[in-house]
């Protein structure tokens, strides 16, 4: 085999996987079929990386204008409600060390057959645009687990619109994040 055919075989093999990887992660591309339905919206895998995977309802597909989106993240270290709380508190202070806004933080007690479970509702801004984000930390298929659901609204001065569409629509979010039992076991 010359110099030019092995060169050419490399770029295919290369090329190829490549292009495998992007399938499998499904980066920059529109699934076929939604991963699960939350609040009655359908929503779709559109990034993988490690145990953080995110998703957005059709027409959304562009991961830098989304406006809302459901992120499924697996702590596979956490397997009791103890750690559970632990990661919860850290991820607070994660989102309190980046200015954000606390709206709410909440528990639900644990019970003979289920571990605690915490809630953490805040407000994160950038200059571009604010977010309101609905954590939910649970123990799902014995490993620690959050969904969190996110609404951006974009803009310079949007405060009043996220002030406004917190209360025509939070609490309905967190009851909806609450109930939902349609998060995806981890790959």
């Amino acid at each position: 085999m010359n110099f030019k055919a092995i060169i050419a075989l490399i770029a295919t093999l290369v090329t190829g996987l490549a292009i495998n990887i992007a399938a499998a992660q499904n980066v920059g591309g529109a699934a076929k079929s939604p991963a699960f339905t939350f609040a009655d919206t359908q929503y779709f895998h559109r990034y993988t990386i490690n145990d953080q995977h995110e998703y957005t309802p059709a027409g959304q597909e562009d991961l830098k204008t989304w406006t809302d989106m459901l992120t499924i993240h697996y702590y596979r270290k956490v397997k009791d409600g103890e750690a559970l709380a632990t990661t919860a508190n850290n991820v607070l202070g994660n989102y309190k060390a980046h200015k954000g806004i606390v709206i709410k933080t909440d528990s639900v007690p644990r019970t003979p057959t289920r571990p605690a479970e915490f809630l953490i509702v805040v407000v994160l801004g950038q200059p571009t645009f604010l977010e309101a984000v609905f954590a939910r930390f649970k123990i799902h298929n014995g490993i620690g687990s959050a969904a969190i659901y996110s609404h951006r609204i974009y803009g310079k001065e949007v405060g009043n619109q996220m002030s406004a569409w917190l209360k025509q629509h939070g609490p309905a979010m967190e009851k909806n994040l609450l109930q939902w039992d349609g998060m995806p076991k981890a790959p």
